[in-house]
């Protein structure tokens, strides 16, 4: 007698293990067995639907590259900075020696009065031109607030009544030119503008970080509707296998008609929850698709990572990194400054005023051009300007007293924005610190809710678990699902808004600025 094969054997112990069991619980595990066949059903025509379009299928991370790239707050926020750059550059081109090339050309036909030597006026008919041009050179001088140039021109003048024309040359004009009334504009500016572009480089670094902020609420947004329709039609699955089963318990009387009709409520609930959560769905890939700047008809379908960066900050360093990065902080120093600026103006308009202008320099006339430039001649040109105010009825002493009002006004509210912005900084850091492990949390929850429903679906299929056993775990399933998406959005976006408050990444260890700013 031959031995058995080891299938003989396993066929064996099948049919011994069948036997053994009741009519009923065959049909209860064959009803187990088709309700799995009915959700992957209704996710395979799920799938089918979707790819009747193009599908793009993204990442968190893919979608934070596209809302830095090509959102249409991301473009805005370029620009901006872009803008802020150009007159940063324009701001420091204004102390930097600047040479400009000028020329006039002025036609005179006219009739116009002269004094004569005697002292009388005369009519004389006028025709001639006057041509020429400078070549300037200019210095702005910052500590004292003038401006420096030096000039070369040529002028040429032709009487056509008499049929002459005459050269003038000034070879070399040395001159300066100042405001001496005390309040210098180069001096402040030299102080405001670095702040202020310092304040459009880090608000262009906090922008991209809230865009990307923004982007992962989007994503989870779609990944929550994308959770509830799966989780919608592996329900509406089983409340389909559920409703058939009970017709025939209810046939066969081993169940009441009211638990029968509270499954037929189930199955019909489940699929309305269905149709709605793909509505939902719709929608939020609708506006993902706008946020990102994607014009065209594709339906995305978003890949939700269960891990998360797992590191704690340090609530000092943290603290001293939003001091130095945040540009609230640079916006508040711009601020102050523009206060004492506009105190300063206003002391220095109240007083004594006075213009400054003096030039150095040759010239020389000739009715010939290769003699112009001979025997040059000495001038000489200062001119003063003074103003002072004697009766202005306290007009200039109001503005000082307004200028002071706002500067004291300023200042207090920069020191409570400061108190209020490190409370911020440390509030946001500590719920950053406990996320991940939150997010721990909920994912074990939600795996072991999904668990025991599948624990009290096979119960209630065995006669051991009643309707309303079966719906609590249903809900929460479906609840604990969405509380882990949800907590994972809390970590993102705490994520992104800890690096936007105090620009640095703290995962890779350096500044955000290099990121976005070439």
């Amino acid at each position: 007698m031959r031995s058995r094969t080891f299938n003989e054997r396993g066929r064996e112990c099948i049919c011994l293990f069948i036997s053994k069991l009741s009519t009923w619980h065959i049909f209860c595990y064959t009803v187990f067995i088709m309700r799995y066949t009915c959700f992957i059903l209704l996710v395979l025509l799920s799938l089918g639907q979707l790819n009747a379009q193009e599908t793009l299928r993204l990442t968190l991370n893919e979608v934070v590259a596209l809302a830095r790239k090509q959102s249409p707050q991301a473009v805005a926020a370029r620009h901006q900075y872009r803008a802020a750059y150009w007159n940063w550059r324009s701001f420091k081109a204004d102390y930097l020696p600047s040479l400009t090339f000028s020329s006039s050309s002025q036609l005179n036909r006219s009739i116009s009065p002269i004094t004569l030597p005697d002292g009388t006026d005369s009519f004389v008919q006028r025709n001639q031109l006057l041509n020429g041009g400078t070549l300037t050179i200019n210095q702005n001088v910052a500590l004292l607030g003038g401006s420096f140039f030096v000039q070369s021109g040529l002028q040429r003048l032709d009487i056509f009544s008499e049929r002459q024309k005459s050269f003038k040359s000034t070879p070399v004009l040395i001159g300066y030119s100042q405001s001496l009334s005390g309040y210098n504009s180069l001096k402040w500016n030299k102080r405001i503008e670095p702040v202020r572009y310092e304040a459009a480089k880090k608000q262009y670094v906090e922008t991209l970080e809230l865009t990307a902020s923004a982007a992962a609420m989007k994503f989870f947004q779609l990944a929550t509707a994308q959770s509830n329709f799966q989780s919608a039609s592996y329900n509406y699955a089983n409340a389909d296998t559920l409703f058939h089963y009970a017709q025939g318990r209810y046939e066969i009387g081993t169940i009441t008609e009211n638990e029968m009709l509270q499954l037929e409520i189930n199955y019909l609930t489940e699929q309305t929850n269905r149709l709605n959560a793909r509505i939902e769905m719709d929608d939020r890939i609708q506006d993902l698709r706008s946020f990102l700047g994607i014009t065209e008809n594709v339906d995305i379908v978003v890949d939700v990572s269960e891990s998360v960066p797992d590191f704690t900050v340090p609530v000092n360093e943290a603290l001293q990194l939003a001091l130095q990065n945040s540009p609230d902080m640079e916006l508040l120093a711009l601020q102050k400054l523009q206060s004492e600026s506009a105190l300063a103006s206003a002391e220095a308009s109240r007083g004594f005023k006075a213009d400054l202008y003096m030039q150095l320099g040759l010239s020389q006339t000739d009715t010939h051009f290769d003699k112009v430039y001979q025997n040059p001649l000495n001038q000489q040109l200062v001119s003063l300007g003074i103003r002072i105010p004697i009766l202005d009825w306290g007009v200039g002493r109001g503005r000082v007293e307004v200028a002071k009002s706002n500067l004291e006004r300023v200042k207090i509210n920069i020191a409570q924005a400061q108190i209020d912005f490190e409370a911020n900084v440390i509030k946001l850091v500590k719920q950053f610190n406990l996320q991940a492990a939150k997010v721990a949390i909920a994912r074990k929850t939600s795996e072991r809710a999904a668990r025991r429903n599948d624990v009290a679906y096979r119960l209630y299929l065995l006669g051991k678990s009643t309707v309303l056993d079966l719906n609590a775990a249903i809900a929460e399933k479906d609840r604990s699902q969405r509380y882990y998406i949800s907590e994972l959005r809390s970590y993102w976006s705490l994520y992104y808004g800890l690096r936007s408050i105090t620009g640095w990444d703290f995962e890779k260890n350096h500044p955000v600025l290099n990121e976005v700013i070439d």
